[in-house]
């Protein structure tokens, strides 16, 4: 085989598809972040929930 065979002509796209693929890329890029500040509140609001139970759990030990 040489590298001719190997190599294939770029695919060129029209503008139309250029545009619907950076539409589509933005989109996936918009709910990704959506998805990862979710997924920060969700970690976030749990970790002040098990410092808060931690907190408590000790308070009461030096009560007792």
């Amino acid at each position: 085989m040489t590298n001719e065979t190997l190599a294939h002509s770029p695919r060129i796209l029209t503008p139309e598809q250029r545009k619907a693929r950076d539409e589509q890329r933005r989109a996936d890029a918009e709910k990704a972040m959506r998805d990862h500040e979710a997924a920060q509140k969700a970690f976030y609001a749990n970790k002040e929930r098990l410092r808060a139970e931690r907190l408590a759990r000790e308070a009461q030990a030096q009560d007792s």
